[in-house]
């Protein structure tokens, strides 16, 4: 091909991101205490103020997973296949208001999508290899956390597959990289969490599809562990604000999606 002539075959990685984002660390637990160790996982990442991300093989775990984290007093959403493109968005807003707080899926979690608030990524049965558990999608599924600076990830196994091995030392080398290149220009964590909106809007993050949730609050730079009710406060102070300009379609609107959110508390 004519860009390989022109390269001359010496490829340029494009791994370290300007903006300091650095890959979670990523840890392997036993699948055989899967669900009562991601249950305990998801309690203190949802105290920290984060959404946890779930994924799993088969249709039928998704759904028993959903229904058990329910009985457990988890906010907990499934997202299927059947599920349209709006209905999607929503339920991918909704988590980041903190409607709820964890996301069950099995091949959703994919690139491309966004979710800053995301603190934890569960893979269960990590060890099952095949298409949903091969090299690539274990480092795309991982990938999810990185867009937050307490971001960690578990892989639930047995044993340790080859793209198991092969993920983690991908994803801990991108790590290093990134580590050497926030310190050679003073990068620090603490200041990628505190600037956290600012970087994911740059030009350098903007391949990846994210709900937009800005309207919903005052502030949309703090993102970072945001809750519902300080959204809920931000929603009904926007829909007492319209009423008192007297744009009636607005505020009904705004009524309406503080209803729904309300609802499901």
């Amino acid at each position: 091909a004519w860009e390989m002539e022109q390269s001359g075959g010496v490829f340029a990685e494009q791994v370290i991101r300007p903006t300091g984002l650095i890959d979670p660390p990523v840890e392997v637990r036993p699948a055989k205490t899967q669900v009562d160790d991601v249950v305990g996982e998801i309690r203190e990442t949802t105290k920290a103020g984060y959404r946890t991300l779930v994924t799993v093989l088969t249709k039928r775990m998704a759904e028993d997973l959903t229904e058990y984290l329910h009985e457990q007093g988890i906010r907990v959403r499934y997202m299927h296949s059947d599920i349209d493109t709006l209905e999607r968005i929503e339920i991918l807003r909704d988590l980041r208001l903190g409607a709820f707080d964890v996301l069950v899926g099995i091949n959703l979690l994919r690139e491309g999508l966004d979710i800053p608030e995301c603190g934890f990524v569960a893979i269960l049965d990590a060890d099952k290899e095949g298409f949903l558990r091969s090299e690539t999608s274990l480092i795309q599924t991982i990938g999810r956390a990185a867009r937050n600076v307490d971001g960690k990830v578990i892989l639930y196994a047995d044993q340790v597959t080859g793209s198991m091995e092969r993920a983690m030392a991908e994803t801990n080398r991108r790590r290093e990289k990134q580590m050497e290149w926030n310190t050679a220009n003073s990068i620090t964590p603490e200041s990628v969490k505190s600037r956290i909106s600012d970087i994911l809007d740059s030009v350098y993050e903007k391949d990846h599809v994210r709900a937009d949730i800005s309207q919903f609050t005052d502030s949309a730079g703090a993102m970072m562990g945001n809750n519902l009710k300080a959204h809920l406060d931000a929603m009904d102070k926007q829909m007492r604000d319209a009423a008192a300009n007297l744009d009636f379609e607005k505020a009904a609107r705004i009524r309406d999606e503080i209803k729904r959110l309300r609802e499901m508390e």
